[in-house]
């Protein structure tokens, strides 16, 4: 079965069950600060599981929903793991919960009009309790009525079966795994399970059970509105219905694997490069996505845009590592594109966005590896001279040096164990790790600190912040022109982020006129109402959104008086006069075209 074919099915069976299919969100969550990328499709839908308000759609949901997950990078390089991924999900909020979900997922797996998939082949885990959360009997159950053995059903603790929340805080549960037997045997052996043979089951479906929110000091606290979350990882799924152990061999992977074999003159079965193929193959998907994604990050040394450079630089390594010299990210990118673009036409409609931009990151790397070559013959000579001064020639390049050419130039270490090589050196490897280590803690407590909380809180200087984006929205509009468009939205208890598309820098006068309006639209003291409609109705009532294929069938407008209308999922305060003073405090550029506000809300003097 082919993955357009999987992702259909999908779709159509859980219409079946009274499900409305939803639109992928976007891959930058819009006004959460606790994760750089959408990691799953329940991420925006946040705001409905917390209960805040009722989904447009209804109580059961369906899609396909693009994620990115950065913690799987160094996985990279086996048979199972990307970074980028489509996961087909499906959503109970406040209907059903453990018992149908399962009783779902299980049809759709072995039903034989859907995926048949061997039954004898299948395993579970389920969470197996702890201080916060008790062990998951009703699931236990649940599995053994459906027929499954005692000897399939694996319990483990929060870190292998508790999901959520996507950020630091919200909703999350406990959750039932759903593995498929992928060993050597015709059949698993008596005793094989997850967790006594974890390297011969493949994690393909989790059904996750809502029934928690995290709260800031860590605790957790029950739900008044039990959910169900569901995730079906599209790409391991096909690679099972396709008959292969290799998931870089499915047709979405395969004709990227192709090219690179054309550019490269190597071969992905040769077991020296196959780490390289897998690395170029996901991370160009990755980073193609990213760009493609409503032309809003671009390579950068923060945020999203640091991780889109990565990717494109641990690309441009591996190519090297497999001897291509020449330029070939867009290449590769019209591949990546040519395969994705139906469902996914965003990538066809900014096809020149997403080339120019590898153009040009290939580019700047191509010269920083040559700075890189040049501060390594500076050491080599440094080494030279010691050796003369002392006699004791070097046989090993220390670990910190190594560290130092990838931190400061962004040279890999595999480049600088090639070059030491043919010098006769080794490299300090165990010294390498031990200075990345340092490095990666120290940025994690630095963006711990940084995406403490989020608009997941709902706390009520989140929501009077969110609600004064759409303001600011306006008054920039009214200042600037209307091509004025909302290009990203970060916020915390303390401030809010606001990135939109204009060329220039605001000028002082400019940025006190906005500061003017909004201020004087949250003294009308307009009340703040929504309704719900379809996409064609919100265009033609004047209401802002970029009216693509985000939407679903019906859209929830907030508006403020007669200054703003807007398509949004809330929450939102009731009356604009409980927002303040707003002031903002700074302007600056975000990227190519696109600047970016903080503003914060002040007490009223």
């Amino acid at each position: 079965m082919r993955s357009d074919k999987l992702r259909q099915l999908f779709i159509d069976f859980f219409k079946t069950k009274g499900h409305k299919e939803i639109p992928s969100s976007s891959l930058i969550p819009e006004n959460d600060p606790t994760v750089l990328f959408t990691t799953a499709g329940m991420h925006p839908l946040v705001p409905y599981l917390m209960g805040c308000q009722k989904h447009p759609m209804g109580k059961r949901l369906v899609n396909c929903q693009k994620c990115i997950r950065t913690q799987d990078i160094d996985e990279i390089g086996d048979e199972s793991h990307t970074t980028f991924f489509e996961m087909l999900g499906n959503w109970s909020i406040g209907d059903y919960f453990k018992e149908e979900a399962i009783d779902i997922s299980w049809e759709f797996l072995t039903g034989k009009q859907w995926l048949g998939l061997d039954r004898n082949k299948i395993a579970v885990s389920i969470f197996k309790g702890d201080e916060d959360a008790p062990f998951d009997a009703d699931s236990k159950k649940i599995w053994l009525r459906k027929g499954l053995k005692e000897n399939r059903i694996a319990a483990f603790s929060k870190e292998k079966n508790w999901w959520g929340p996507a950020g630091s805080t919200g909703p999350c549960g406990p959750d039932t795994e759903m593995f498929f037997y992928v060993g050597s045997h015709d059949l698993p052996p008596e005793n094989s399970n997850p967790e006594t043979d974890e390297k011969n089951w493949l994690e393909i479906w989790n059904d996750v059970f809502m029934e928690y929110n995290k709260t800031g000091d860590g605790k957790f606290i029950p739900l008044a509105q039990k959910n169900v979350d569901t995730g079906l990882g599209l790409e391991r799924v096909a690679c099972i219905l396709q008959g292969k152990k290799d998931i870089y061999k499915i047709e979405l992977f395969s004709p990227i694997i192709s090219k690179i074999e054309e550019l490269s003159l190597k071969s992905y079965d040769d077991v020296l490069y196959v780490k390289s193929f897998r690395v170029i193959a996901d991370h160009i998907r990755a980073a193609v996505f990213i760009l493609g994604d409503n032309r809003a990050i671009v390579p950068s040394n923060v945020d999203q845009g640091y991780v889109l450079r990565r990717y494109i630089r641990r690309i441009i390594r591996h190519g090297r590592l497999l001897g291509i010299e020449d330029k070939f990210c867009p290449l590769l990118a019209e591949v990546v594109i040519g395969i994705m673009k139906n469902p996914w036409n965003e990538l066809e409609d900014n096809r020149l966005f997403i080339l120019s931009e590898l153009a040009a990151e290939e580019e700047r790397f191509g010269k920083t590896i040559n700075q890189g070559l040049k501060e390594f013959e500076k050491m080599m000579t440094g080494y030279e001279q010691a050796y003369r001064a002392t006699g004791k020639k070097p046989d090993i390049i220390p670990g910190k040096h190594a560290f130092r050419l990838y931190d400061t130039y962004g040279f890999p270490l595999e480049m600088t164990e090639e070059l030491a090589r043919e010098k006769g050196l080794k490299v300090d490897e165990e010294g390498f790790a031990k200075c990345y280590g340092e490095h990666q803690e120290k940025s994690r407590a630095g963006a711990e600190k940084k995406f403490k909380s989020g608009l997941e809180n709902s706390s009520d200087k989140v929501i009077r912040l969110h609600t004064a984006t759409h303001l600011l929205h306006k008054a920039l509009k009214i200042v600037l022109g209307e091509h004025v468009q909302q290009r990203g939205s970060n916020i915390t208890a303390e401030r809010l982020r606001f990135d939109f598309s204009h060329p220039d820098k605001l000028t002082e006068t400019q940025i006190k006129e906005v500061e003017d309006i909004v201020n004087g639209v949250i003294k009308r003291s307009y009340d703040v109402k929504y309704e719900q409609m379809t996409p064609e109705q919100a265009k033609k009532s004047g209401a802002v959104g970029l009216f693509d294929d985000k939407y679903g069938e019906t859209v929830t407008v907030y508006s403020m008086g007669d200054f703003s209308k807007e398509i949004c999922t809330g929450p939102h305060v009731g009356n604009t006069a409980e927002l303040g003073h707003f002031r903002i405090t700074k302007e600056q550029s975000s990227s190519s075209g696109i600047r970016r506000i903080r503003a914060v809300l002040e007490d009223a003097t």
